[in-house]
């Protein structure tokens, strides 16, 4: 039985997912992820580390990994690549001034060894603020189009309204399980 056969028997029996939540601090990856946990919203601090939280989506235990966005924290973004199956890059739509510093932190994860062919999605965040940019130009300042790395979709999302947060986690769930279970059968 080679290594892929152990593997995939392994995840056979557990349907377990890997998801990394990265993106620049006050992205909103954390408020993000309370409103897919169905937890309050209304106090929501930085995330200094990490924090993991495992639930059930539909025939899959998701294990989330919320890792810290703080400048001082990115270098050791490095340490929870691991077995990741699916990367969300969570952008402050509103926050123009930080658009190349995203870009280039993206761009930079997506060199890495442990993260290749991991999804992506990029959740173009706080589409409910006034002067938010859209998901087209998001696409274009983050050079999306460029990837060819990764399965990618950028969504537009608000956190706070709850506007394409379960679509975008479906999307995830979906695309992972399309990569890793493809031929298991129910």
């Amino acid at each position: 039985m080679g290594l892929l056969s152990i593997i995939r028997k392994n995840q056979r029996k557990a349907k377990e997912m890997r998801i990394l939540f990265l993106g620049l601090d006050n992205a909103g990856k954390t408020t993000i992820l309370k409103r897919l946990n169905g937890d309050d919203i209304g106090s929501v601090s930085p995330t200094l580390g990490f924090e993991i939280k495992t639930f059930i989506h539909g025939k899959y235990t998701l294990n989330i990994w919320d890792v810290g966005g703080q400048r001082t924290l990115r270098p050791y973004w490095r340490n929870y690549f691991e077995q990741t199956d699916a990367l969300v890059w969570v952008v402050d739509s509103s926050d123009r001034l930080r658009m190349q510093d995203c870009k280039e932190e993206l761009h930079s994860l997506l060199q890495e060894d442990r993260l290749a062919g991991a999804s992506l999605i990029v959740l173009a965040n706080k589409q409910d603020l006034n002067g938010a940019m859209t998901d087209a130009e998001i696409k274009k300042a983050l050079d999306l189009r460029s990837i060819r790395t990764h399965n990618w979709k950028i969504m537009p999302c608000s956190a706070i309204t709850g506007q394409n947060v379960a679509e975008a986690l479906e999307w995830v769930v979906d695309d992972v399980a399309g990569r890793i279970y493809y031929n298991l059968g129910d």
